[in-house]
């Protein structure tokens, strides 16, 4: 079964397009959160991330793995597929 991922992110920020460009390119769906539009989210996913205020902030099946250059090097020590459930 595949996992459960959240974004936090905004439409006009690039990391936030190369690490849902990654996951599309996986074939993994993800649920979106643009603090863009709804600001009051940022909180939120400042909190969740520890801090972390910057986007994309991202959620695996609830835990917390990073922004964008955090999900490409898992995927490059071929961790991100595991954690994926691919």
């Amino acid at each position: 079964m595949t996992a459960r991922v959240e974004i936090y992110a905004t439409q006009s920020c690039p990391y936030c397009h190369a690490a849902r460009g990654l996951l599309q390119k996986k074939g993994v769906d993800y649920e979106l959160i643009d603090v863009g539009r709804e600001p009051g989210r940022r909180v939120e996913m400042t909190q969740r991330a520890h801090g972390r205020r910057t986007v994309p902030q991202i959620f695996i099946d609830g835990t917390h793995v990073g922004g964008s250059d955090d999900i490409h090097a898992l995927d490059r020590q071929g961790k991100l597929d595991a954690l994926l459930g691919l």
